[in-house]
């Protein structure tokens, strides 16, 4: 009998492996209830805390909604007690203890000499990385609960884990476009059946509490990718605020984002007070605001949902077909450091794709609300213009030893569509130093790939510094 390990850091990585199941993912359709696993083997559910202080983060099982989900499994086991008191999301096995650590493990939760198949989130991340280096030989599947999965991988993975990598499991967010993670070792993307995603949402909203705020209030993404100092975070939560009230809408919903530091929420009460808007906080009382969007599109069906560089403002619009708007993404794309930040893939989605919140009409006009109500749903062909050469040229300039295979498409795109427009997502000296167009003039651009003029140029410049 094989044996499933599914690793979760995450409520919303949980989430989307639940809907794998209940797709049949891992085994018959609809075989999601525990009492069914028995066909496709035992499933073993492994979570994570990689917060900072894990010991002060809200435990999975006080989350509402968690029992729901943990039903799919057969048990449940945890990362952080099994390498305590290393922090999980840092820690990866020495090489000569991989063998003591899978021996350990399989005693520990009673594995035996079963046959391990794993489902892990991107495995350039501690947790993932370290569960899939610990059990050598079994397949591996990996899934992404966010944009960042139409980047490239963060980092070059191992050939030993990669190579075991069968496919790559993902919310279909962008219709018609692939995703780029993984590319490098021929991971076959499957995306998510929404029906199945949508289901699972709608169970975490139903075990939710009543939430104080009003149908259709303006929902806020609180979120800067934690790139910008918090005086110029606070400032962007503001520049939301007023972008909104001005808009007309008198109850403005803040949903902190986990992976941002927590916002200046006296600052952002008192603007509302002089701008006479009620503000609500969502997730109040959980440490953490582990509380997905998702839940909140649910119960309050949000006039407006404004956000920077949240995976949530692409399932409102593509799942849920509600009006979105972006705010400060300009800011954070000229911020962004190092400039293979994974964050610069969900920025430059949300940028390109998404209006600005400042372009959107007054809806103290009728005219201007029904237009606004009546939110466009994204499309295959919207999406090919505004991302089909971005993303691939994008994720060259972030990893080009990743993904060298996207120079091509990186060159074509930049010789046609670099303009004052498109500059933002690239910077001037990256695009020099991998000798891309745009910088360095076409009949030069063979200097930097030959290999004898870049060797003579580095003796040139050890010899001017001696």
């Amino acid at each position: 009998m094989t044996v499933q390990i599914f690793v979760a850091s995450g409520f919303r990585g949980l989430a989307v492996l639940a809907a794998a199941l209940d797709a049949g993912f891992f085994g018959p359709e609809d075989s999601g209830a525990k009492e069914d696993s028995g066909a496709s083997g035992r499933r073993v559910l492994v979570l994570s805390d990689t917060t900072a202080i894990p010991e002060a983060a809200a435990p999975f099982e006080a989350l509402p909604g968690f029992a729901g989900l943990r039903d799919r499994f057969d048990e449940v086991r945890s990362w952080n007690d099994a390498v305590f008191p290393l922090h999980p999301g840092a820690w990866t096995p020495r090489p000569d203890d991989v063998p003591l650590w899978e021996r350990h493990l399989r005693r520990a939760w009673g594995l035996g000499d079963e046959e391990v198949e794993l489902v892990v989130e991107t495995p350039h991340t501690g947790p993932a990385q370290a569960v899939a280096q610990i059990f050598t030989g079994g397949p591996v599947s990996v899934y992404t609960d966010g944009l960042t999965g139409y980047g490239p991988t963060a980092e070059k993975i191992p050939p030993l884990i990669g190579t075991r990598v069968g496919q790559l499991i993902h919310p279909d967010l962008l219709p018609g476009l692939a995703p780029l993670l993984l590319g490098e070792f021929d991971a076959v993307p499957r995306p998510l059946p929404a029906p199945a995603l949508l289901r699972v949402f709608g169970e975490l909203a139903a075990a939710a509490p009543e939430h104080p705020a009003p149908q259709g209030a303006a929902l806020l993404l609180l979120s800067d990718a934690g790139t910008l100092p918090a005086a110029d975070g606070t400032e962007l939560h503001l520049r939301m605020i007023r972008g909104t009230a001005a808009l007309g809408h008198t109850h403005l919903v803040l949903r902190p984002d986990p992976g941002s530091p927590e916002p200046a929420l006296p600052a952002l009460r008192a603007e509302a007070v002089r701008l006479g808007v009620e503000l609500t906080v969502a997730d109040a009382g959980l440490p953490g605001s582990q509380v997905i969007a998702e839940v909140l599109f649910e119960r309050l069906r949000p006039a407006l949902v404004v956000g920077s560089c949240s995976t949530a403002l692409l399932t409102a619009a593509a799942y849920y077909g509600l009006p979105v708007a972006r705010a400060g993404t300009g800011t954070l794309l000229e911020r962004l450091s190092p400039y293979e930040n994974p964050a610069r893939i969900p920025v430059t989605i949300v940028d390109a794709l998404l209006p600005d919140l400042a372009d959107l009409p007054d809806l103290s006009d009728l005219a201007d609300r029904a237009a606004v109500t009546d939110h466009a749903p994204l499309t295959e062909d919207s999406v090919a213009d505004a991302l089909g050469g971005l993303l691939p040229a994008v994720a060259f300039a972030m990893q080009p030893r990743v993904r060298p295979d996207l120079r091509p498409a990186a060159e074509r795109y930049l010789s046609t569509r670099l303009n004052a427009s498109t500059w933002r997502y690239f910077k001037r000296r990256r695009l020099g130093s991998l000798a891309l167009p745009g910088v360095v003039p076409a009949r030069l651009a063979f200097v930097r790939r030959n290999a004898t003029l870049r060797r003579i140029a580095r003796r040139a410049r050890t010899l001017k510094r001696r």
